[in-house]
């Protein structure tokens, strides 16, 4: 990664990142403890409704006491048995006519009762109507006893038992009225009279809502009266009166517990659903708020931190782009042309430019890379020097050990008075003696091979009929570049210690061929071969590695290479001149003879030494 894209990271992970997960933090918790706050919020709400309905109840209650305790209902209810008729006096029929009249009078100017009427538990054949109210028929006494409501009526004993809307409208009818029944009781001789229903109208529970104050994020409420069926028997905006609530939701509902608050799906919507029981009644006041208009001022937190945290990140990429693009820009530039210098190239300079601290980075940088270069020259003088005396040394171990040979063998043909031998062998050894004192350290392949022969043709006179020679060079070859005397050791070696001590004619074939962009010269002979603890000492391929002084074995191995040997004498010159990629191979068995594959660089005599 470069630095441009580390420093973006950083920016990213130290700045943008704790941003974002603080700022998610900080609108999960507080997302959280919207449901919690507004379930204790909703609890108080609700708590307050409900005592506003029971006191409606309650007031309810106190109207009818009132009737039970005056004896209007059981005076009407005598007044409607012709039988009870004939024991009511003149006075106490007008007590009675007062007492109705003004009871009549008192739920009449009530806003609340819709109607009421009584059952004649005696007479059982028709009900005792308080006052008339309009398309509406009570049920008859006959059929009301079947109900269940009749049962719990007679066992409550006089205390009120209510129904709301839509639980009972077979006696409750189909409009949206709380009814009241309760037993109608003489109150001297607590005799079983009759059974009072009273019928309240809504305006009254709507009044309660209607005058309900909330706050402005839980405006989008509705509230329901349901009872343990989850009967909607109540909803104030009249949507889903006598609906059921599992209609709407994606869940069930146990409304047995005192108080419960989650959050659900409600007609599709995502809503808090919050639900109080009503103390002394089976109905249970559900509240059901958005819970999008809940949470709308954390979503706007959240919308307005997203634009900021963007605009941060929008001005982070700027930054970067505009601001950190010029100084990484310029590091990476520096770093391309060390890369540059790594691969070897010392003439790489960073262009120079800007006022600040980059500008010093490159100059140094410039300045660095001339004083690099300065020493690579220097040291290149110092090498070449270095290189060029341990060749001539080399090249020393060479010549003098062939001169001294070939003229001991001059010596020899004179003495036994080979004149024509000792010509050739003088015009021979003046061919070799030209081209090894040149001034050149490569000659092409064919002045090789020329210097070759003139070799091979004097060892032939000293060791008559001991070998023979085949040289197979293509002519395409013969103009490629080889370090002089390079051949003529590699013969030297077959003859001197491959065919000493022989029973049979020695032979000797040199061959050439391109290869990969090499040349290799192949020599092979068939004598004595080498074995494997002599072929160690020609490890040629192998770079000499540095011994310390306490290292006998390694200096060992050198002395042992380095026993005057012509072989070892070629290699260190191809090595020195090629590098160590290049040298000689040796394949060698006893019986079976040597093999000496000659490897270097193929070029021509126009091309580059490193072509």
């Amino acid at each position: 990664m470069n630095l441009r894209n580390k420093l973006f990271t950083a920016f990213l992970g130290l700045i943008i990142i704790p941003l974002l997960v603080l700022g998610l933090f900080t609108f999960f918790v507080t997302y959280n403890s919207i449901e919690k706050k507004y379930s204790q919020q909703a609890e108080y709400s609700l708590k307050a409704i409900s005592y506003s309905i029971l006191n409606v109840f309650d007031e309810m209650e106190n109207v009818t006491d009132t009737g039970i305790v005056s004896s209007v209902f059981t005076t009407a209810l005598k007044a409607d048995d012709p039988a009870s008729q004939d024991f009511i006096t003149n006075a106490e029929q007008l007590n009675l006519n007062a007492s109705q009249r003004n009871f009549r009078n008192m739920l009449y100017n009530h806003p609340a009762i819709s109607y009421a009427f009584l059952y004649n538990m005696n007479k059982r054949s028709s009900h005792v109507p308080i006052f008339t109210k309009e398309d509406f028929g009570a049920m008859p006494f006959i059929d009301f006893q079947k109900s269940h409501f009749y049962e719990e009526v007679v066992k409550l004993n006089g205390v009120p038992k209510w129904i709301a809307p839509h639980e009972y409208p077979e006696l409750t009818g189909e409009e949206s009225v709380f009814t009241q029944i309760r037993l109608v009781k003489n109150m001297e001789t607590f005799r079983k009279e009759g059974i009072l229903v009273v019928q309240i109208k809504r305006l009254e529970f709507e009044r309660i809502f209607r005058n309900l104050t909330l706050p402005n994020n839980i405006q989008d409420t509705s509230f329901l009266l349901v009872n343990d069926e989850g009967l909607i028997l109540f909803d104030p905006k009249e949507h889903s009166d006598g609906q059921n609530m599992n209609a709407f939701m994606d869940r069930g509902i146990d409304y047995g517990s005192e108080y419960q608050s989650f959050k659900s799906k409600f007609d599709g919507e995502e809503s808090v659903i919050s639900i109080h029981k009503l103390e002394g009644y089976p109905w249970s006041l559900v509240s059901v708020t958005n819970w999008a208009s809940l949470s709308q001022e954390v979503t706007s937190f959240a919308k307005w931190f997203i634009v900021i945290l963007g605009l941060c990140l929008v001005t982070a990429v700027a930054f970067n782009k505009f601001f950190m693009n010029r100084i990484t820009g310029t590091i990476a530039i520096i770093v391309r042309f060390m890369r540059r210098v790594e691969d070897g190239d010392l003439s790489a300079r960073v262009e120079e430019k800007g006022e600040d601290e980059l500008l010093l980075l490159s100059r140094g940088f410039n300045d660095l890379m001339d004083r690099i270069n300065r020493l690579f020259d220097q040291i290149r003088d110092e090498q070449r020097l270095k290189t060029e005396a341990h060749m001539r040394v080399l090249q020393a171990q060479i010549k003098p050990h062939f001169l001294f040979n070939t003229l001991e063998s001059i010596n020899v043909l004179a003495v036994q008075n080979e004149g024509r031998k000792v010509s050739e062998m003088v015009c021979r050894l003046a061919s070799i003696l030209r081209i090894s004192i040149q001034d050149r350290e490569e000659i092409t392949l064919e002045e090789e091979i020329k210097h070759l022969k003139s070799y091979l043709e004097i060892q032939k006179f000293r060791f008559e009929d001991v070998f023979d020679y085949e040289i197979e060079i293509p002519k395409e070859l013969l103009s490629c570049r080889i370090m002089k005397l390079t051949l003529q050791p590699l013969v030297e070696n077959s003859i001197q210690h491959g065919f000493e001590g022989i029973d049979y004619r020695g032979m000797i074939v040199i061959k050439a061929w391109s290869e990969r962009g090499n040349l290799i010269v192949h020599v092979e002979d068939n004598g004595l071969g080498m074995t494997p603890k002599q072929l160690s000492l020609f490890e040629y391929m192998v770079p000499e590695e540095k011994e310390s002084p306490q290292s006998g074995e390694g200096n060992l191995k050198l002395n042992q290479e380095r026993r005057g040997l012509g072989l070892r004498s070629v290699a260190d010159r191809i090595r020195i001149q090629y590098g160590d990629v290049y040298g000689l191979f040796i394949c060698s068995s006893q019986p079976g003879g040597t093999v000496i594959h000659c490897v270097i660089p193929n070029y021509g005599g126009g091309e580059g030494q490193h072509a």
